[in-house]
């Protein structure tokens, strides 16, 4: 039997919560008698009287103990079930009836815990169970407020883990696309070409997507350039690709600049449209004195507006224009420049395409231009001809010191006309280039006969030619009465032991050659043994270059043995001689023997395996004042026992003497 209800005082009408308990009970009422509700006892104001006595029930939960089941929905911890809400849906229908359960239920507090709780009895009638699974089903439901917001979430989370994958991997795409600059002043000048925008590489079109940020990002960058123009008096702007559009930003800079004394813009893509920047600005400019442009295809057309703005340049004594795709018409530009132009002393056309025509302008200017010093024409197309005509200008010209004509193809005739002009120059020549120009042992002859009569010429190149051992004989004897020379270059020259001889026999009387190059000739072990014989305790040579030489294990035991007594040989070159480990043991005797002149041994491309490096390893370990700090062995057969032996060598050195050894696989 359902114990009775206890009698509460908050039940009273007189207690404003008793009044809606009391309207509640009354609706109660009504239910059982099976009477419709009025209009004023709508949902909403049940919902209001629900609301209130949820309240009170769990502020005050002693005074509720007891109260029908009626009202249990409504005191529910979510305010009110979906079953409350059919139950109230169905009292205020006019058609459908709610009977209520047949079970009496009773709420009762339990005080077993610490929070105080619904607990619910109840005496089962026939239909109990059924409803209580329904009641428990109702309960069972998550909370009107909690099921919304989880099923929200299983939308929104995953979208945002898609938003940001998606923006991570946008910014990934910018940066290769556009690699992001250091941040630059925000008083920086902006670029005066509005509208176009340069590239990262000359004929790149950007894509249209990212336009605004490339020129943002491209902006910034020649900023930093503009600010180094500004810092430095030595800029190098090579390959940075900023095209005609950033020489016009860059150019604002040079104007009126008191910093910069040397600038280098080559291999920017420049065109005879960047040219323009310089108008008005390297005339304004006093302190610049080397322009580099090399390796922009500006033509003859730049070329010929870089000259018309340099007439009135005060202050550019070093043009460089290697490589500027310059024909005749832009040599004969340049010609015209220096007529004009008193301050230029170094010009530079190497790799160009300048022709008889070419060489034939220039060789005009020559003969009124007393200022320029070094003209370098390595890499065009004179020929004979072209020789011919420079000839006729040098021997007016009283100010050039230094010829550059490598790789020309001049012959032995172009050879003897030049000679006979510089013969002829009131001037004093001080380099020679003839290198790659197809000169032969007769060619050699009236370099030779120059090279007695000079008294200034310090440098002679006859590189890749093939003169031979009878050219090499006339170049010999002519170095015997030379007392100025101090580096001869014969590398290429199809040499051989006899030749060789001979230039070691005018070693023996002659201290002042200093750089001596004599790789890529088949002098072999004889022609080593002749030049170590004399190098051995005469001469003056400081860097011995003998690379591609065929001197072999055998060659390389003269060599070694000259080490041991030579001190004045501070680098020597051995590279593909074919030492193997014969030869590398021969060297490294004379390693372990104190030679206070040798610094740099390069012995690449050798064969040389693990047992030639343990040799040397142990030499390096024995010589505790060994000299040598560089050491090439790369391009041979070294396992990594040889390179680990070596490293341990290098390391020991540093131990007992704190020197460091570089050593190059």
């Amino acid at each position: 039997m359902s114990p009775a209800p206890r009698y509460n005082p908050m039940w009273s009408k007189a207690h404003p919560r008793g009044r809606a308990i009391a309207t509640c009970i009354q609706l109660s009422v009504k239910r059982a008698a099976g009477e419709r509700l009025t209009a004023n006892e709508s949902p909403s104001s049940r919902r209001t009287i629900a609301t209130a006595l949820s309240l009170c029930a769990f502020n005050f939960p002693s005074h509720f103990h007891g109260l029908p089941f009626h009202f249990l929905a409504l005191l529910s911890p979510q305010g009110y079930s979906e079953e409350a809400e059919a139950w109230l849906d169905a009292l205020a229908s006019d058609h459908g009836t709610w009977r209520g359960p047949d079970t009496a239920w009773f709420i009762t507090t339990g005080r077993g815990s610490r929070s105080k709780r619904l607990v619910v009895t109840a005496a089962y009638g026939a239909e109990g169970g059924a409803r209580r699974r329904v009641y428990r089903q109702s309960q069972s439901q998550q909370p009107l407020g909690t099921a919304p917001v989880k099923r929200i979430a299983t939308y929104v989370v995953p979208a945002g883990v898609f938003v940001a994958a998606t923006f991570v991997l946008w910014k990934l795409v910018e940066k290769f696309l556009a690699p992001n600059p250091s941040r630059s002043s925000s008083g920086e000048a902006k670029s005066p070409s509005q509208g176009v925008k340069w590239s990262f590489g000359p004929g790149t079109n950007l894509l249209s997507g990212i336009a605004a940020k490339i020129e943002r990002q491209s902006t910034q960058t020649l900023n930093e350039f503009a600010k180094e123009l500004r810092t430095f008096n030595s800029v190098d702007m090579s390959g940075r690709n900023f095209g005609d559009d950033g020489l016009f930003f860059l150019a604002e800079s040079l104007g009126y600049n008191q910093i910069v004394e040397e600038v280098s813009f080559a291999a920017n893509g420049i065109t005879a449209t960047g040219i323009k920047a310089f108008d008005g600005v390297l005339q304004a400019n006093m302190v610049l004195q080397t322009l580099n442009l090399s390796g922009n295809p500006i033509g003859d057309e730049g070329v010929k507006c870089l000259c018309d703005i340099l007439v009135n340049n005060g202050s550019i004594q070093k043009l460089q224009l290697n490589s500027v795709d310059l024909g005749d018409e832009g040599a004969k530009a340049i010609a015209e420049l220096l007529k004009k132009n008193s301050t230029l002393r170094v010009l530079e056309l190497n790799n160009n395409m300048i022709d008889y025509s070419g060489f034939t302008s220039l060789a005009g200017a020559l003969v009124e231009n007393n200022t320029i010093r070094h003209l370098h024409l390595n890499g065009n197309y004179g020929g004979a001809l072209g020789a011919n005509a420079l000839a006729k200008g040098l021997e007016g010209n009283k100010s050039l010191r230094e010829l550059h004509l490598h790789g020309n193809s001049i012959g032995d005739d172009g050879v003897r006309s030049l000679i006979s002009g510089l013969s002829s120059h009131k001037g004093k020549i001080t380099l020679l280039d003839f290198g790659n120009n197809s000169i032969t042992a007769k060619g050699a002859f009236h370099v030779a006969e120059y090279i007695k009569r000079s008294k200034n010429l310090l440098w002679v190149n006859l590189y890749m030619n093939d003169i031979g051992d009878e050219g090499a004989e006339k170049i010999a004897d002519a170095l015997k009465e030379n007392r100025t020379i101090t580096t001869i270059d014969l590398g290429g020259n199809n040499i051989r032991a006899k030749g060789v001889g001979a230039i070691a026999e005018a070693l023996n009387d002659n201290a002042v050659i200093s750089n001596l190059e004599l790789g890529y000739n088949p002098i072999g072990a004889d022609g080593a043994k002749a030049l170590s014989e004399v190098l051995k305790f005469h001469g003056n040579v400081r860097t011995l270059k003998l690379g591609w030489c065929q001197i072999g294990p055998k060659g390389a035991e003269f060599i070694a043995d000259m080490l041991r007594y030579n001190n004045t040989i501070s680098i020597l070159d051995l590279r593909a001689n074919g030492l193997r480990d014969e030869g590398a043991a021969c060297l490294a005797r004379s390693l372990k023997v104190v030679n206070e002149a040798l610094t740099s041994l390069d012995l690449g491309f050798n064969e040389i395996r693990d047992d030639g490096a343990f040799a040397i390893a142990q030499a390096l370990k024995a010589n505790e004042d060994v000299t040598v700090t560089s050491l090439n062995l790369a391009s041979n057969f070294l396992t990594k026992f040889g390179q680990s032996a070596l490293s341990d060598a290098r390391d020991h050195v540093y131990e007992m003497s704190e020197r460091e050894v570089n050593i190059f696989f």
